[in-house]
């Protein structure tokens, strides 16, 4: 991988956890979820490659869920830990998912949030692949203001508090073009692990927002074919560690302290 996303520690007890933000999102949605989970883990927080702190690279290659990965890794090995924990909301669900898969002899459990690019079927990806080209060509040439269109954009996020809104938003303005088109080119359209999740080898856990009704029948399909799972649903639209901090810290250390529960 050309360049890596970048990452930082936070303070805690326990076993690293690799946490992995959504899209458009950025360090500042694990704001709420931080000191809670540090009694039971040490959390390491990454921001997906024109997010945050991290670099927007212009090569394609970069941004493919396989060198998010690979990238993953490499933060494992400079923590010097043989096994970690992993939790991904939204399109970074579809990355410790596939690191799951990939390493499971690396992890001692994973936890997921609601995630349609996780769980895309074949009609969904050929939509994104479709559309991704002239999506990227609109942030290209119309920049943060464009970006600010995408129905997903963090400034429509109504059912979180003002001051997790204010740090959402905070990252929003840090975005860059460059890299967002980017993940609507090459990382979106790659993302889904739905026809793998038979693979499961260790224990996970997902954190359903159940107010986010399109994706409940995802949350069926994960129910019948995705082993060692347990699902906790929880009083949330798609943000679920935003807008249900309390059970989401509470369910995730749950799992941290006890993963084969």
């Amino acid at each position: 991988m050309a360049l890596m996303p970048h990452w930082q520690m936070h303070p805690g007890t326990g076993p690293y956890l690799l946490l992995v933000h959504g899209f458009l999102m950025g360090p500042n949605q694990w704001h709420p979820n931080l000191a809670a989970l540090g009694a039971v883990c040490q959390p390491v927080v990454v921001d997906l490659l024109g997010h945050g702190r991290s670099p927007a690279p212009a090569q394609p290659d970069c941004y493919r869920p396989e060198a998010y990965v690979e990238a993953f890794e490499t933060i494992r090995q400079a923590l010097r830990t043989e096994q970690w924990l992993l939790c991904g909301f939204s399109i970074g669900a579809g990355l410790t998912v596939r690191y799951a898969l990939l390493h499971p002899q690396r992890i001692i459990g994973h936890a997921f949030t609601n995630s349609t690019s996780a769980l895309a079927d074949a009609a969904q990806v050929a939509r994104w692949e479709a559309e991704g080209e002239a999506s990227a060509a609109r942030i290209l040439a119309g920049g943060h203001k464009a970006i600010e269109r995408i129905p997903v954009h963090p400034r429509r996020a109504k059912q979180i508090d003002s001051a997790s809104r204010a740090l959402v938003l905070a990252d929003a303005a840090r975005l860059k073009p460059q890299g967002i088109a980017n993940t609507i080119r090459y990382t979106t359209p790659e993302a889904s692990v739905r026809n793998e999740l038979g693979a499961n080898q260790r224990p996970a856990l997902l954190l359903n927002g159940i107010r986010e009704r399109r994706f409940q029948a995802h949350r069926q399909f994960i129910a019948d074919h995705m082993p060692h799972v347990r699902i906790v649903d929880l009083e949330a639209g798609h943000a679920v560690n935003l807008e249900a901090a309390a059970a989401f810290n509470q369910a995730l250390a749950e799992f941290i302290e006890c993963p084969t529960s």
